[in-house]
């Protein structure tokens, strides 16, 4: 099977269809407008997933997921940077850190997300290459393609509904004047605590996108909530400078962070 060809006449909900029936090994190299991914499968199972520059070193994806510290991140990746991810797995489980499930299980989610975001793409080219497995060095898992199929096509509908209502992402975003929800009480995540931490008329869409290291539809999935809730509105951007890098994100579920940063956004939107 030689599957070669472009992202408007395929659909990469199609492509893993066909990777899936056929059982095949190898891997989908798919070349985005603004990156490239690399899926890898054996016996039409998810195997391995790697996108663009982004690191995706086992040490990584754990310290994304919260299973290893920021100390501990930093202590693998200078003491044990030497090593291969297969003996760094061995060594957190046999330390008592990480049991091989967990190891897994996290990797399975990195690599599951990496899928998802190729259902967004819609521009780009695609080949199937056979002769290119996983690195022997990282770990590899066997995930089943029925269900990344359908949620797929899930997030395919997803994205079209949010591109009809967030059509551009060059417009910025302010506060309303009545946000009509007492901010006191809202509960947001910490992706949404960073979003709104750069939300002013100086910064669009796209750039806030880039400052919290969001994709494309993370960040309107987010911003749509928002709308939904009456906290902001979509104007028009005043200049064009970047968001300021200084300004603090919310790293945390620290609730004395919190209150503080509320109570900024409440002084902020009076001062509108």
């Amino acid at each position: 099977m030689a599957l070669r060809g472009n992202l408007r006449d395929f659909t990469i909900t199609q492509l893993l269809n066909l990777i899936n029936l056929a059982g095949k090994t190898g891997t989908l190299v798919v070349e985005g407008p603004n990156e490239t991914a690399r899926i890898a499968f054996r016996d039409g199972k998810l195997a391995f997933a790697e996108i663009g520059n982004e690191d995706g070193s086992l040490a990584a994806i754990l310290h994304h997921a919260r299973r290893l510290s920021s100390g501990q991140y930093k202590s693998i990746r200078q003491g044990a940077a030497h090593i291969s991810e297969k003996e760094l797995g061995l060594l957190l489980i046999n330390a008592g850190y990480l049991s091989q499930e967990d190891i897994l299980t996290n990797l399975q989610q990195h690599f599951t997300d990496i899928v998802h975001r190729l259902f967004t793409w819609v521009e780009g080219f695609f080949h199937f290459d056979n002769d290119m497995l996983p690195p022997e060095d990282r770990i590899s898992v066997r995930l089943d393609l029925e269900n990344l199929i359908i949620e797929g096509s899930r997030l395919m509908r997803e994205w079209e509904q949010l591109q009809d209502e967030i059509p551009s992402l060059d417009m910025a975003l302010k506060f309303t004047d009545r946000p009509g929800t007492n901010l006191r009480n809202i509960n947001l995540s910490v992706e949404e605590w960073r979003v709104v931490s750069y939300i002013n008329p100086r910064n669009s869409m796209k750039q806030i996108a880039s400052a919290t290291k969001m994709n494309e539809l993370e960040i309107r999935r987010i911003i749509y909530g928002l709308l939904q809730a009456g906290l902001v509105e979509v104007t028009r951007q005043v200049g064009a400078l970047p968001p300021n890098p200084s300004v603090r994100v919310f790293p945390s579920d620290d609730k004395a962070e919190q209150r503080s940063l509320v109570n900024r956004l409440i002084n902020r939107i009076r001062s509108l």
